[in-house]
This record gives structure tokens, sequence and C-alpha cells, in this order.
């Protein structure tokens, strides 16, 4: 079996190994972890001709360095608007192409977005917790956070030249500041005030964030009543307030219960983009009614579908390229 073996020459932080996620566990108390940005980690996997859901790399702002030692493998790129170094040569992030021997991938943060996910033509070899390669951040289990001087085995590497080139970035993976929410499911414990400055704002990220949620900087919220509920099940995308007024966002590695008011529920096809954002970006909350936030996932998934399936199609080889093309069709006769 064809084996591409890589050495991990930088890492910044936050960078693991993800899939996608272990659904199904969260009444057990486990998280669903995986992928911060589903949509682009799906992208970057069907591209390369991969399932949508097998492990990958989760890439911060931080940035990673890759040598391949042996052997060669294809490899896509899909996320925030990163920019790549690939043996010398820049190129910018949304791109399948193939890493040999001997060569480096730098990717490093370019003009927009958080995270970037990289894809290989290949099995990444790596633990797994109940039966998911996703990285709980808190405690490191399943595939495990990247550090210098670690190697990836990838077993059956291939090359795929004919997913190479570049991949359609769809105006839907451009990070999102208006975020449409359903309020609730605890907005009773807010005052009408702390409602209205909630829906106008104005928000903005903070570099308070990891896996499990982001801190916002806005106005004060604190609830109007006494933090003693009992815990109950919490989604992505809970907008939950402290009793210090500050709102967070719930994201991948979230608790599974909590005790603190949720003033609101950010739509899931909203978190993928939400996520792209970075530090001191404005954020900005709609409101909408269960009836439209339905109509709106229903449209978002429509559209999900046909994009990914649009990628599922292989591109021709260059040799079939070539062969496509009529290279001599001005050439009548040779002693002409």
């Amino acid at each position: 079996m064809t084996q591409a073996i890589l050495s991990v020459s930088f890492a910044g932080p936050h960078v693991s190994v993800q899939d996608g996620g272990r659904p199904g566990l969260m009444r057990y108390g486990v998280p669903g972890s995986g992928p911060l940005d589903r949509r682009s980690f799906s992208a970057a996997n069907i591209a390369l001709g991969n399932r949508a859901d097998a492990p990958g790399i989760e890439v911060s702002l931080g940035g990673l360095v890759l040598e391949c030692l042996s052997g060669e493998v294809g490899y896509a790129v899909a996320g925030g608007g990163f920019i790549l170094d690939h043996a010398g040569v820049r190129r910018g992030s949304w791109t399948v192409a193939t890493l040999r021997a001997g060569e480096k991938l730098a990717i490093r943060p370019g003009p927009w977005g958080s995270w970037c996910y990289l894809a290989f033509a290949g099995t990444l070899q790596v633990p797994r917790w109940l039966g998911s390669a996703s990285t709980h951040a808190m405690s490191g289990f399943g595939g495990g956070r990247l550090g210098a001087g670690q190697r990836l085995h990838i077993t059956g590497a291939e090359r795929r030249e004919e997913r190479e080139g570049d991949i359609p970035c769809p105006v839907t993976a451009r990070p999102r500041n208006e975020l449409r929410v359903t309020m609730g499911p605890q907005q009773r414990f807010f005052a009408a005030e702390e409602i209205a400055a909630f829906n106008s704002g104005p928000w903005r990220m903070t570099g308070a964030w990891d896996r499990m949620g982001v801190r916002l900087a806005g106005p004060m919220i604190a609830p109007n009543a006494a933090l003693d509920m009992p815990s109950e099940p919490i989604v992505r995308g809970s907008v939950q307030v402290a009793g210090d007024g500050v709102a967070t966002v719930l994201l991948a590695d979230h608790q599974t219960t909590g005790g603190y008011p949720k003033i609101a529920t950010v739509l899931d096809c909203d978190l993928d983009a939400f996520v792209q954002l970075r530090p001191r970006d404005r954020v900005v909350f709609r409101a909408v009614t269960a009836v439209e936030a339905i109509g709106i996932a229903r449209t978002a998934a429509m559209g999900a579908a046909a994009y990914r399936q649009g990628l599922e199609k292989a591109r021709a080889t260059l040799e079939q390229r070539l062969l496509s093309e009529n290279l001599i069709g001005g050439v009548i006769d040779a002693a002409g």
C-alpha cells in the first residue's frame, strides 16, 4: 500500500485533527466536536474525492507548516482566505494540488477568515475516540492537536490529478456579520430593554474564544433573575449569558448542559460563516420567527447540496484535456 509521511515543522495554537464529529452522544455528556466550519471542511474532502467526513486538519490563524518526507499525496485546502506556500510557490486556499517528497507546504492567514481545512487523498492515520477522529479540545481525546516534530502517516496516498485545480469558493463561505437568531429559550429572564439591546447591539468579536465558544463585546444584558435554573441541554449556536451580562456564542465543543439562560439561538446554517470572523469584527443579531427559520434552513440546505454535487464531479486528467484539444487542427498536409 502506498504511503506518504509528513513531518510537522510548525503548528499554531488550536491546530487539530477533525472529522465529521461524534453525533448522538450528547445525552451521555459527550460533545459533538467536529470542524468549526463544517461546510468548508466537507468542501475540501469532496473536492478531493473523499467522503465529506473523512479525517483532516483544522488550521487556525496560527498557521501550519508541513514537510513531505516520503511518498506523494494529493491535498485540498478550503475555508478562510489563507495563503499557501507550496515548494516556494505562493497560492491562495480553495485549491487541490499534490505534495511530493522533499517539498514543504506552509499554510498561513491571508486577507480573510479564521479557519481553514487540509484534506488528504488517502487515510490519515490518527487515534479515534468513541468512533471519531475529531479532537475534543479540552481533553485532547481523538486525533489530537498537532505539534512541531510530529509525523503524520497517510496510507493509501494518491495523487488524483483529475481533481487538481481551484475549488469554487461560494459566497456563503465568506465571514458572516449578520446572524439570524430565534429568541429563547430563556428570553423571559431578560427585561425588555435587555432584549432590545441584544437585537440592536453593537456587538464585536473578542479574542476570548476557543472551540467551546466565543465571548462578544457589547452591551451588558444581565439576566433579570437569580441564576438558579436547572441545567438543561445546550446546542451549538446557543447565545448564553452569565451573571456578568456578557453574551457567549457556543460552538463545536460546547458543554452538553448548562444552567445559564440562553437569550437566543443562532441558526445553524449561519454558524459556519460566523466562525470565519476575526477579533474586533462587527456582529449583528437579527431575530426571525420559528417559521422563518425553517424556511431559511431549508433554502440553505438545498444550496449546500447543489454546491456539494458540483464538487463531486472530477475534472479530466491533463492527458485527457490535451487529447480533447485539436492542437494541430491547422495542419492539412505534412508536405505543405
